[in-house]
């Protein structure tokens, strides 16, 4: 139980963090929570599904070459994790009614992502115990609002504007690029001192999604 606990607090700390940042016209918590829902097992199903078409499509080496591990974070991992987010806000979240101003495509794609990021969470810590619930609490929940946040910007603009295509992809391909350089340095383990590239692309990505949260305020519809 305390396994679990530690699985899901970072995740509801994330989840309250941006729920206060919406400032002007908060989401209905029953949406938002739906939204979570389907990060937890939609994306989730739809993540593990692309996983076996990639394997079966694009089958990697055993070798550990630089390359291979660059494919395996930016296609295999990073474009099917958040495609797998990204299709879900894109055909829930943005076509509702209560998708009203630019806010709502961070505060829903965070929902998604975050659902995402728990069931992940869970089966890592049940596996790796305190230590990975301790190391995963200050990275990857965090790696996955961060992505989270950068998508759900460009869609939170896509909705009100005449380029939804363009803006849409805009914000899969940021997730996807921030979300494969974080996992690219990880991978690369086996070259000494490279995993602090993860930290740095996760720092960038932070301070790019306050920047992203500060926009949105600004420009909320309801900002009087």
């Amino acid at each position: 139980m305390n396994l679990l606990l530690m699985a899901i607090a970072p995740v509801l700390i994330i989840i309250i963090y941006i729920y206060f940042k919406d400032k002007y016209e908060k989401e209905p918590k029953r949406l938002l929570f739906y939204n979570f829902l389907l990060g937890a097992i939609v994306s989730v199903v739809i993540t593990t599904i692309l996983y076996y078409v990639f394997d079966i499509v694009l089958p990697l080496p055993n070798d550990t070459s630089i390359f291979q591990q660059f494919i395996k974070a930016f296609f295999v991992v990073a474009l099917t994790e958040e495609f797998s987010k990204y299709i879900i806000v894109l055909y829930y979240a943005q076509k509702n009614k209560e998708f009203n101003e630019p806010f709502d495509g961070i505060a829903y794609t965070v929902m998604v992502s975050m659902g995402f990021a728990a069931t992940e969470n869970i089966f890592y810590i049940l596996e790796g115990g305190y230590q990975t619930a301790l190391i995963r609490a200050f990275t990857a929940v965090p790696a996955h609002a961060t992505f989270g946040i950068l998508m759900g910007f460009y869609i939170g603009k896509a909705k009100f504007s005449k380029h939804r295509i363009g803006l849409n992809l805009i914000g899969l391909l940021a997730a996807t690029i921030f979300h494969g350089a974080y996992d690219f340095f990880l991978f690369i383990d086996f070259v000494p001192g490279v995993w602090i590239g993860a930290f740095i692309s996760l720092l960038i990505g932070i301070f790019l999604s306050q920047k992203a949260l500060k926009r949105h305020q600004i420009n909320s519809n309801f900002n009087v």
